[in-house]
């Protein structure tokens, strides 16, 4: 007990000398996985006096395994979520059929309902994963999207089929709430990089895995095993994560621990305000609530980086309703067949992941050098170029691909497009590629920002995914119109446009003045 109290000892009086410096303390060997968190002075003090910087239940001090186990369960988490947002897009055709659709409208709706409220989820599921904890919100939806899996497999109606598909992106939002602060909490600003890129994948690959999967699912047994398939999925996906996943939580962990210590009761009341604070829950959960609205309006940069990430993932969801329609009528391509053409976008995205989770953190490291070793959350801006100029590329790579000979004679379903004669159709496969590789290469240093910049880590990524996920809802609801009103060639032009406007003129402008701008919110680091 002397020898850990001299320990202690040992690493209050580095931190003591390296706080005149502004510098970071470095590990001590009886504590092998102590990293500090960048924290200011004062909040590292109050740390170290309260032990927990230094205490092994503090995730960041977890062994790597132990941290690698809990990232790897929310990755799986949040691939499993959002795979059933595409998954039932090659059997649309289907399901028209099987209800009676007449509206394109309605149709796509059947889709992209689910992310109506996969993006409002977050809203309550963020708050509520800061009041009991990650793992207890983690868990109760992939459990509740079981149930409404099931529900969209045996749904009566057009009406039916909605509700339950609404009330599954709702519990699938889950890891979306709280499965980056959960990355935030296991690891220091300069190891979360990769981590986060593994995370990031998931909403990215499960809705390019679902278009596939979902194309030979429906094409052989009908899309009714689809639900039946996503619901396997799921349970699969809570029979590892119950056993194996741990609380990362610090507030939760320090009150439990707190709880198991009478020496030390004098710690209970501190500690407990940081769970259930004098105002009351309901009061507490209205201010949690609001919060990611508040960071939308009055934070300029939670904003702008939003709106960028949401009007990619508008684009991306875009490619669901459009795409299945061209390739089938264009090239006579069957439903399976279809689905695959999706693995462009899937391949863009894992060598984006591997590029980012490597050069990321190289970038940051290298520029918190030159800052005298202070990591600043625009460091990780810079990254976010390399995307930027991938994503307008790839749109026109897609126009030209797809208007090489290829001419508009009369408006049918989806696209209204027929081929008098056709470019490869790989071409549109490498455009689809591109693109995937732009938006996964933009969303990894966003979201790090994100958490590295705002207090409440949970928040201002629910603020994201809400601003993302009704754009994702809603692109697809007017995107046939567009390219109606507009053509192909012209719908993609626009888009084009707005990719450069909004990636490139203003994480500049972050770049340079981010630090002014975060230093007059309140709710910034």
């Amino acid at each position: 007990m002397s020898s850990t109290r001299s320990s202690l000892t040992h690493v209050q009086e580095d931190l003591e000398a390296t706080f005149k410096n502004g510098g970071c303390a470095t590990p001590h060997e009886s504590l092998p996985y102590f990293k500090p968190p960048a924290l200011s002075v004062p909040a590292l003090k109050a740390e170290l006096v309260d032990g927990w910087l230094c205490d092994p239940e503090n995730p960041r001090n977890w062994t790597t395994s132990r941290k690698w186990c809990s990232a790897a369960i929310v990755a799986l988490y949040m691939f499993v979520s959002p795979l059933s947002s595409s998954i039932m897009a090659p059997g649309l055709s289907e399901i028209r059929a099987r209800y009676g659709i007449e509206s394109e409208t309605v149709l796509s709706m059947t889709l992209s309902i689910f992310l109506l409220s996969y993006g409002i989820g977050p809203l309550i599921l963020g708050p509520l994963s800061e009041m009991y904890g990650r793992k207890m919100v983690l868990h109760v939806g992939n459990l509740c999207s079981i149930i409404f899996h099931l529900g969209c497999a045996f749904a009566p109606s057009t009406g039916a089929l909605l509700a339950f598909r609404l009330l599954a992106g709702f519990s699938g939002g889950a890891p979306s709430a709280c499965g980056g602060a959960v990355i935030s909490d296991l690891f220091a600003e300069r190891e979360r990089a990769s981590a986060m890129a593994v995370y990031s994948l998931g909403p990215l690959i499960g809705p390019v895995v679902g278009p596939i999967a979902g194309g030979f699912i429906a094409q052989t047994v009908g899309v009714k095993y689809v639900y039946f398939v996503l619901a396997g999925v799921t349970a699969l996906a809570s029979l590892i994560g119950i056993p194996f996943l741990r609380e990362t939580y610090a507030p939760l962990l320090k009150l439990r621990m707190v709880s198991l210590c009478p020496p030390d009761p004098e710690k209970l009341p501190q500690t407990a305000k940081e769970i259930n604070p004098p105002c009351g829950k309901l009061h507490y959960l209205w201010i949690n609530f609001s919060r990611p609205l508040m960071l939308l309006s009055h934070s300029f940069i939670c904003f702008i980086l939003s709106l960028y990430m949401a009007f990619m993932y508008g684009i991306y969801y875009l490619f669901f309703t459009t795409l299945d329609g061209f390739y089938t009528a264009t090239y006579g391509f069957s439903i399976g067949i279809t689905g695959l053409m999706y693995c462009g976008l899937g391949a863009g995205f894992l060598l984006a992941a591997a590029f980012g989770a490597k050069f990321s953190n190289l970038l940051y490291s290298r520029l918190a050098e030159k800052n005298g070793g202070v990591g600043e959350p625009e460091m990780r801006i810079p990254f976010i170029f390399i995307g930027s100029i991938f994503v307008p590329i790839a749109l026109l790579w897609v126009v030209f691909a797809l208007f090489y000979k290829i001419t508009l004679t009369t408006v049918l379903s989806w696209y209204g497009w027929s081929a008098e004669a056709k470019a490869h159709w790989i071409m549109p496969v490498i455009g689809s590629g591109l693109f995937g590789f732009g938006m996964m290469t933009t969303f990894l240093p966003i979201q790090l920002y994100l958490v590295d910049a705002f207090k409440y880590a949970a928040s201002a990524l629910s603020a994201a995914f809400l601003f993302r996920s009704l754009l994702g809802f809603g692109f697809p609801l007017f995107g046939n119109q567009m390219f109606a009103a507009l053509g192909f060639g012209g719908g993609s032009s626009l888009l084009g446009g707005l990719a450069i406007i909004l990636g490139i003129p203003f994480p500049i402008y972050i770049y340079y003045r981010g630090a002014a701008l975060r230093a007059k919110s309140d709710l910034n680091h």
